[in-house]
């Protein structure tokens, strides 16, 4: 009997969680899950859809910067409206899937703007009801918070699937309640991209990289300002901006940039341009991270760090304590200070580091494991195949 999964994802600012949703439903499928990814962002027409997953798009809401005030697709703060239309949408999924079990990204970690569409589908599923999480959630440093959400776990999750590697992050560094979730919590390992073809890419460029670009925009100007006063200026630059960063200030970097810089929104190719750059500037989000241990290449990183947010300087600290990253502090970025910390890597080839990258494959089998009444934590983190 095949067995159906419904997955909800909703990224904001980055794409991140959507990414690495799309490899794990992928991994759901693969494995003969029947998976229906309900996604409530925006659009993202660089990523391609998962094989075998059927993707929902919910009325799509985003945030214009790291404040996370919600918005419609039209650019007005979210309404009742919109919102009523988003839960009666994954209601009817429910309803029409009728699925073995329900998968939410983040929550209830994070998103707890959401609790208006997932409270209601977390008391209609009646089923077993899992958390899929990256491996650092933003605290708030509330007691309270954590005591909602511990007792959240334990009456109405059947499991919480932590995608990371507790040798390089364990996910008491964020979450310092996460012990008294024993029993619920397994580690799936990093979930990465496969690895990309060997292709004919330039070589020996500084390669500046913002994600989405949103959140991105500062870093850009701070490397191209480093770049006009000197820095590596005998080496070619390439900018990728990102593919949400608004036109006005795409256009400005565009006009800004000196001979021998390249900026552009994005590459299909962006992994095999990182493996054969010079030196990688960027900030430090879930994905970059797992490309920059994959590529071994010197890398600079500026942890995106507005409104308190603290998963990205956390990640940075841990790769940083072994070798792989240098951080500039948002908080100390300039041009002056992102040279000289591109001149100190320059040359410099990190170690390689053993991390688990199995996450989407494993998570699968946990699920399989779980649905079918196994001792679904037994399987344990080992070294994979696919580890860098």
């Amino acid at each position: 009997m095949t067995r159906r999964i419904l997955f909800w994802v909703q990224h904001l600012l980055g794409i991140g969680h959507v990414e690495r949703s799309y490899r794990i439903a992928e991994a759901l499928a693969g494995t003969g899950f029947a998976v229906t990814l309900a996604s409530g962002g925006r659009p993202v027409a660089a990523l391609a859809a998962p094989a075998g997953v059927r993707v929902v798009q919910l009325p799509p809401v985003t945030a214009h910067d790291a404040g996370f005030a919600l918005f419609d697709a039209a650019g007005r703060p979210l309404g009742d409206a919109v919102r009523t239309a988003r839960r009666e949408a994954l209601l009817a999924l429910l309803t029409e899937t009728r699925p073995d079990a329900v998968m939410l990204e983040g929550f209830p970690f994070a998103r707890r703007a959401f609790r208006f569409e997932l409270d209601p589908l977390i008391a209609a599923a009646r089923v077993p009801v899992l958390c899929s999480v990256r491996d650092i959630v933003v605290d708030r440093g509330d007691p309270a918070r954590r005591a909602e959400i511990v007792a959240r776990v334990r009456t109405e999750f059947a499991a919480v699937l932590v995608h990371g590697d507790p040798r390089l992050v364990p996910f008491e560094a964020s979450f310092p309640a996460a012990p008294e979730l024993a029993g619920r919590l397994a580690y799936t390992g990093y979930v990465a991209a496969p690895a990309p073809p060997e292709s004919a890419v330039p070589r020996g460029e500084v390669l500046v990289s913002a994600g989405g670009g949103r959140a991105g925009a500062a870093l850009m100007q701070a490397a191209i300002a480093a770049r006009r006063q000197g820095c590596l200026a005998a080496a070619p630059w390439r900018l990728l901006a990102g593919a949400d960063l608004p036109e006005a200030e795409f256009a400005a970097l565009a006009a800004a940039a000196p001979e021998g810089v390249a900026v552009e929104r994005f590459r299909r190719d962006f992994t095999q341009l990182l493996r054969q750059c010079r030196v990688s500037v960027s900030q430090l989000g879930y994905n970059t991270a797992l490309d920059l241990i994959a590529a071994r290449v010197p890398a600079v990183v500026v942890p995106f760090a507005a409104a308190r947010e603290t998963e990205q300087a956390i990640r940075a600290a841990c790769l940083a304590a072994r070798g792989a990253v240098e951080v500039v502090p948002e908080a100390a970025l300039s041009p002056q200070a992102l040279a000289a910390a591109i001149e100190r890597v320059d040359g410099r080839r990190p170690p390689p580091l053993a991390v688990d990258t199995g996450g989407a494959a494993r998570t699968a089998r946990i699920v399989a494991r779980l649905l079918a009444g196994e001792q679904w934590r037994s399987e344990g983190l080992g070294i994979d195949r696919n580890t860098i």
